[in-house]
């Protein structure tokens, strides 16, 4: 545990570096202290021992290990946490029934507040059920199945058949899907026996089984959505790192599946979670920090808002910023599950 003099110092060394990104020394601390410059040199020499600190040269200042970094995010996470949340930098509502624009003004938009690379996740397929279905008949042969779900996704498939289908059984058809299946999740398995009904005749159980397609491809089709934008502002010359790790983290980001696995153990997460260079369990992220936050309904966590950046980054408004996206992701699905 530090002393009060300990954290104050350590907390103005680690503003002033995510300030200039230059090491600080104890002369360009004691104009925020009444203590002299001997006093802060001791400090400094113990929170270096104590490994908060370190000397990127012999003759300059110190700038923050990631324990330095973590020490001061754990005093910075509480007090953003009180704060209101504000609105206005992510506003969804012109967009408020178009799913992938809304998830992708969110991503673009959390990267040119924050300038870092920015990731979210839309709502993974167990959070999905079946809305609405309807049964088409285009031409006497020809028929569309229309299959909206809670999330706002659309699936259409149109089928053709060798003769013309009696319109009473198309009919019947979008009556008889919607009683069965609306409420429903999207797994495949489950929908199929939903729609086994031994009262059915010969005649209507085939005409199911050719539109069965229609919903094995919506399961199969509603995994886990990553969005992300921003990957050039980690490529920056100010924040180049080792070209190693950035390039796992590209080969991460296009594999996805890794990605996804890390930002759904944030749903578990009540607040903004902050994990700083080697705190990530992924080689990609190892001199990184990871900044994320769940939204959904309270209780029903739904997907994840996140930022990855350099050790040196603005933390106060990467949480801000963070925070305020997964609020406003928020407000659109209690929404979008509410129409």
């Amino acid at each position: 545990m530090l002393t009060d003099r300990q954290e104050r110092v350590l907390q103005r060394l680690v503003e002033a570096y995510l300030d200039a990104g230059v090491p600080v020394g104890s002369k360009a601390l004691a104009e925020s202290f009444t203590w002299g410059p001997s006093t802060i040199r001791g400090e400094l020499a113990s929170l270096e021992e104590l490994g908060y600190l370190q000397h990127p040269h012999t003759s300059a200042g110190r700038v923050p290990t990631e324990a330095g970094y973590r020490y001061f995010v754990d005093r910075l996470l509480p007090a953003e946490a009180a704060a209101p949340v504000r609105r206005p930098a992510v506003a969804l509502s012109v967009v408020r029934h178009e799913v992938d624009e809304a998830m992708r003004t969110t991503t673009e938009t959390l990267s040119q507040i924050t300038n870092l690379l920015a990731l979210v996740t839309a709502p993974p397929i167990d959070t999905a059920t079946i809305r609405h279905i309807e049964v088409i008949a285009l031409q006497p042969q020809v028929l569309m199945v229309v299959v909206i779900t809670s999330t706002g996704g659309v699936t259409k498939r149109m089928f053709t058949f060798d003769g013309p289908v009696d319109t009473g059984l198309v009919d019947w058809a979008g009556a008889y899907l919607n009683e069965r299946l609306v409420g429903t999740g999207l797994g495949a398995r489950t929908l199929g026996m939903r729609l086994r009904d031994p009262g059915l005749n010969a005649t209507e159980v085939a005409f199911l089984s050719e539109l069965l397609p229609v919903f094995t491809d919506l399961a199969t089709g509603a995994q886990d959505r990553l969005y992300f934008d921003g990957t050039a502002r980690l490529l920056s010359a100010d924040r180049s790192g080792d070209v190693t790790e950035l390039n796992a983290l590209m080969e991460m980001l296009e594999r996805r599946v890794t990605v996804l696995g890390v930002l759904r153990s944030v749903l578990a997460e009540p607040e903004v979670l902050v994990r700083i260079g080697t705190e990530n369990e992924l080689p990609g992220l190892a001199s990184l920090s990871l900044v994320a936050a769940g939204y959904g309904p309270p209780q029903r966590p739904l997907g994840s808002v996140s930022v990855i950046g350099p050790l040196r980054m603005d933390y106060r408004g990467a949480i801000r910023a963070v925070r305020d996206a997964a609020a406003a992701l928020s407000d659109f699905w209690g929404d979008v599950y509410q129409t």
